[in-house]
């Protein structure tokens, strides 16, 4: 097998990785292609598991750019959100249905409250079902070191109220309910679907209008979707589609993606958040 037959079959995996630790597909994709000149300079007599080995590279490059926007984003302008992507690009084909739930924004924003290598440790034993002995050799510790990381992002991640999300059906269900409250202002549907606690947040990345706090509270967000999106966004076409493992929608003006919205939910099956991203160059790729 060829050195770029072993990468690309490796591929899918380190996007995978890359993408739910740094949450950007820019960043991901820069990481993967640093893995790959890497892997082309090594010594291949050294390298005795290659797929080992490319994870192992790859998740290293990948805690060092999460300390270093863990830095830049500080600075950044309102809510910052993960770059939507569609699951078959960060996730094997057939590993999709088993890895959607991990791909959704809800999921992802909880992996950001984690430590760079408590993230990774998490990630690579509770989703990609490395062992600790794997995972401790990929962050350069011990293993009982390495079973730590892992039980305290446990605990962070259930402290989050994380709920993967329900059926398509109700999904959808509360999509056009959206929509319909931000094209006609009827909110009575969408108000039984949210959560009381329900919290709007939007990412225009200072480069477009959105609102830079986030809204908290039903009252509130209903009131800013039928009010303040009802009045931008009524020249808008909505798509229905699937974004991060969730039903999710496009708003286009013209041939123009403008925003995308998606949502996290409760164990109720309601929404306890919402998220749009309006920030052309997370939106970029998709449109």
């Amino acid at each position: 097998m060829t050195r770029d037959t072993t990468f690309e079959e490796a591929r899918p995996l380190l996007f995978g990785i890359a993408y739910r630790l740094l949450g950007s597909r820019a960043e991901a994709e820069d990481a993967v292609q640093d893995t790959f000149l890497r892997w082309h300079a090594a010594d291949r007599g050294a390298v005795e598991n290659a797929r080992a080995w490319l994870t192992s590279v790859c998740t290293r490059h990948c805690i060092d750019l999460m300390r270093a926007a863990d830095r830049s984003r500080v600075d950044y302008v309102g809510a910052w959100l993960p770059e939507p992507v569609h699951a078959a690009e960060a996730t094997s084909p057939e590993d999709v249905a088993a890895l959607d739930s991990s791909l959704s924004v809800a999921f992802l924003m909880l992996l950001r409250r984690l430590a760079p290598k408590e993230r990774a440790a998490y990630l690579l034993h509770d989703v990609f079902e490395l062992d600790y002995r794997e995972i401790a050799a990929v962050l350069g510790i011990r293993e009982p070191a390495c079973r730590k990381l892992v039980s305290r992002a446990r605990a962070s991640v259930a402290s989050g109220r994380y709920a993967q999300a329900p059926a398509r059906e109700r999904q959808e269900e509360l999509l056009r309910a959206f929509q319909q409250a931000v094209s006609e202002g009827a909110t009575d549907r969408l108000k039984q679907l949210l959560a009381e606690d329900v919290e709007l947040r939007a990412d225009g990345g200072g480069k477009v209008a959105a609102a830079e706090a986030p809204v908290l509270g039903r009252d509130a967000v209903l009131g800013f979707v039928g009010g303040a999106l009802r009045e931008y966004w009524s020249a808008y076409r909505w798509e229905m589609t699937e974004l991060n493992g969730t039903v999710a929608a496009m708003l286009w003006l013209g041939d123009q993606l403008a925003a995308t919205v998606s949502f996290g939910w409760d164990e109720e099956r309601r929404a306890r958040a919402v998220y749009i991203v309006r920030n052309p160059d997370k939106l970029a790729a998709l449109g």
